[in-house]
């Protein structure tokens, strides 16, 4: 759950009193984009796309206005526009038109939950308006803070002096950053990221930090982001249908984070637990269909549903069911597979058998049962199986899972086809 661009940016901004760029919607009338260019100079106009998309400047999406004519131009050229970063594909929906605020200085700032810490920390350079990345680290600040007490002035004000920011943009941002905490924290935020904020000079020479650019993502189990009234299509992405199933089905207990790698892949690998995820995902590349994590001990019902629609959707492609996970503490393994077994045997009576190499490897409470379940399926589905315990080498039974689809993709897919057995349709 993701929120970029200033045209509900601004909005919640407005909770804290935190200074923001003019903004007009899609919907702006003529009169209204002419009004802004007269009071800002120019304006920007951006695309508006579901969901969090990053790298738009850098892919040429951001268009520049002075006057009404060049704004519809760009309007038309942004209004469905489509952009790709990385493996990522999105489609805009109307544009935003912001106005352009006057600036010597460009600030950086973000809060976010850090692993490294273990605590919020903040990130604050005097270099913004462009990707953190790229900034010298000597001019990046980056720190810890307790979340009991917030994030307090002397905090902002310490690092700032630490990375050598010029002295008349430290006041400002002293008096405004620290009730970013207010939005993050009230709000279920897991993610906070102004860039740029521009040091807007006002009369007397004082300079006033003005949001430019916002993104933020929530914590789609903390209910208090429900507290903001944000439409629900602010949050709705381009999910396939399988993603959208998937989805529905999280609840408090188990987790059903899936994502859909490569579509035309052959290996059907539902992941239990993120470290395992993530090693599961770079090690099978392109061979993966789907990127998941399935943990967080689900109950029979929930996990039997996932397991259902996985085959309804791949398991016709896959060669491989490759059902891998680290070793568990809380997670009833005999639950889990029981339920992933009875989904295939289902799955067989009601499509007909297909060919299938299913490769286990798991560790956790009820394993051997658990193992049991999965062995008594393929056996009675006629179906080639490998099962690895808790002390096997993740990696190597990985390494295991891709062998066995390059055997079945050299003749092996025909060769399990002649074993398989029929399965009895389930009783009414």
């Amino acid at each position: 759950m993701q929120v970029t661009g200033m045209l509900y940016g601004a909005k919640m901004l407005q909770f804290v009193g935190f200074p923001t760029a003019e903004v007009l919607g899609p919907d702006a009338s003529e009169e209204e984009i002419t009004a802004l260019i007269d009071r800002c100079g120019q304006v920007f106009v951006k695309p508006v796309f579901k969901g969090g998309v990053g790298k738009k400047g850098k892919a040429g999406l951001l268009g520049r206005a002075k006057d009404l004519k060049t704004a519809l131009r760009e309007k038309e050229r942004l209004y469905f526009v489509e952009h790709r970063h990385g493996n990522q594909v999105a489609k805009a929906n109307g544009v935003t038109f912001e106005g352009g605020v006057p600036a010597e200085h460009e600030v950086y700032f973000s809060i976010t939950d850090s692993t490294r810490f273990r605590a919020p920390a903040m990130t604050l350079t005097h270099m913004g308006g462009m990707d953190i990345e790229e900034v010298d680290r000597k001019r990046v600040a980056t720190v810890p803070f307790d979340p009991l007490t917030g994030l307090k002035a002397f905090v902002v004000a310490n690092a700032l002096s630490d990375i050598g920011a010029p002295k008349e943009i430290i006041s400002p941002l002293v008096q405004h950053l620290p009730r970013l905490w207010e939005l993050y924290h009230d709000y279920g935020m897991t993610t906070l990221e102004l860039n740029p904020i521009r040091m807007r000079p006002e009369r007397g020479g004082r300079l006033t930090p003005v949001a430019c650019d916002f993104k933020c993502g929530f914590d789609r189990d903390d209910p208090r982001w429900q507290r903001l009234n944000l439409p629900s299509h602010v949050f709705s992405v381009d999910y396939s249908d399988f993603e959208q199933e998937i989805n529905q089905l999280r609840t408090y207990q188990g987790q059903s984070d899936v994502y859909v790698v490569n579509a035309q892949g052959t290996i059907l690998a539902p992941t239990f637990g993120g470290g395992a995820n993530s090693l599961v995902s770079e090690m099978l590349g392109d061979d993966a269909i789907i990127s998941s994590d399935f943990g967080g001990n689900p109950p029979y019902e929930k996990m039997k549903e996932v397991a259902r629609i996985c085959f309804k959707h791949w398991l016709k492609q896959s060669n491989v069911l490759f059902i891998i996970g680290g070793k568990s503490n809380n997670t009833d393994i005999f639950e889990t597979l029981r339920a992933m077994a009875d989904a295939l045997r289902e799955h067989f009576s009601k499509h007909g058998p297909t060919p299938l190499y299913v490769v286990l490897g798991r560790g956790g409470p009820n394993l051997v049962r658990g193992m049991g379940a999965i062995r008594d399926t393929c056996e009675a589905l006629g179906l080639p199986y490998r099962i690895f315990g808790f002390d096997s080498d993740i990696s190597e039974v990985i390494g295991y899972a891709r062998a066995v689809d390059a055997w079945m993709k050299a003749g092996g897919r025909e060769r399990v086809a002649a074993t398989l057995k029929a399965v009895r349709p389930a009783a009414a």
